[in-house]
């Protein structure tokens, strides 16, 4: 048995404009100073890492791990959300991910689907010099706005859908094969793979990729009101990475899972720091740990009440004290008698 890493937190939500959260060093220092092991690098913000010098050069990978060795973290993986999302995207919703990719390509969608691939495999090549062995995406959506079965759906609309996803993110999945890097899906609302059946419809598509797997959030399917414990044990030989971050779900008589377009606060179901939701983090972290699973356990946190420092102070003890240290041993090893074949002849009578 093994034991995952840990505890690691996702910067992408933390980012600002004003010190510490606007530079590697001091956002890395801050994190460390609290408790964090590792850091997850959300790829799209340069002020965190060149990805094309990282792409090219061992030299700078070598640098970079070395500043953040000495101020006492480590890169969990490269994230890269955004541009995910951007390999396909609906035209409904084109003009709310603009911003996902470079200003001059607003609005061009075959241009940002380009920039999109060309980040992810930079990507790749980053990962492998860095020493890192999955990263964390979206995978994008062309079904979204079908999601729920009315109007009626067209025969093979689904099916198409599917394959089209497929045939973009084949040569990724190839190019991370190649760097010897998984890519884990954020299986997330909004993108075509958000549960266990559409990753496995995808799965298929891309003939069982040995680099495609998921990105563990258990926040996503509380909101979804599916059962996160058992996904472990469905799905848990293609967990490539994992999301440690809380939700809620409180159904009343006037909104349900849909939420009524209403903002993160009213919503029945929402984000939350850890600890203050729902999740059985106990329960995941025995799966988990019943199932090998030895990468990082890395807090994304996301709450619509909690203040984000407070969250993130609070996160990195909680995550420590539910990572399980796993026995070398069997607890009842001071009551065995030891046995060979003999033995174990004499004691079934033959």
């Amino acid at each position: 048995m093994k034991t995952m890493k840990g505890p690691g937190i996702f910067l992408a939500q933390f980012l600002g404009d004003t010190a510490p959260f606007n530079s590697l060093e001091t956002i890395a220092k801050y994190m460390a100073d609290l408790g964090y092991k590792g850091i997850q690098i959300p790829t799209w913000d340069s002020r965190l890492i060149d990805l094309k010098q990282a792409s090219e050069s061992l030299t700078y990978c070598d640098e970079l791990k070395g500043k953040l060795k000495d101020i006492g973290v480590e890169i969990t993986e490269l994230a890269t959300h955004l541009q995910g999302q951007l390999v396909a995207v609906h035209p409904a919703y084109g003009p709310m991910f603009d911003g996902f990719g470079p200003a001059e390509l607003a609005g061009k969608p075959k241009e940002q689907q380009a920039w999109a691939v060309d980040q992810l495999i930079m990507t790749a090549k980053a990962s492998k010099n860095l020493g890192l062995v999955a990263s964390p995406t979206f995978s994008g959506a062309l079904l979204w706005p079908f999601v729920y079965p009315w109007p009626q759906r067209p025969a093979g609309l689904v099916e198409t859908g599917f394959k089209e996803l497929a045939d973009r993110w084949l040569p990724i999945l190839n190019a991370y094969d190649e760097a010897g890097v998984d890519v884990a899906y954020e299986l997330h609302p909004g993108e075509d793979l958000h549960d266990g059946i559409t990753f496995e419809m995808f799965l298929e598509k891309v003939g069982n990729h040995p680099r495609a797997g998921i990105n563990y959030d258990p926040s996503h399917f509380v909101l979804q009101q599916l059962d996160y414990l058992q996904f472990i044990d469905f799905y848990h030989d293609r967990i490539f990475a994992y999301h440690v971050k809380d939700a809620e779900f409180n159904p009343t008589g006037k909104q349900g899972v849909y939420g009524g377009y209403q903002g993160w606060v009213e919503r029945a179901g929402r984000f939350r720091s850890l600890g203050d939701g729902q999740v059985d983090f106990a329960g995941i972290f025995s799966k988990l740990a019943q199932y090998d699973y030895d990468r990082w356990a890395v807090l994304e946190w996301e709450c619509a009440i909690k203040h984000p420092e407070q969250g993130a102070a609070e996160g990195a003890p909680f995550i420590s004290d539910h990572i399980i240290r796993v026995t070398e041993r069997a607890f009842d090893d001071f009551a065995g008698t030891g046995a060979d074949d003999a033995f174990n002849k004499k004691v079934l009578g033959l």
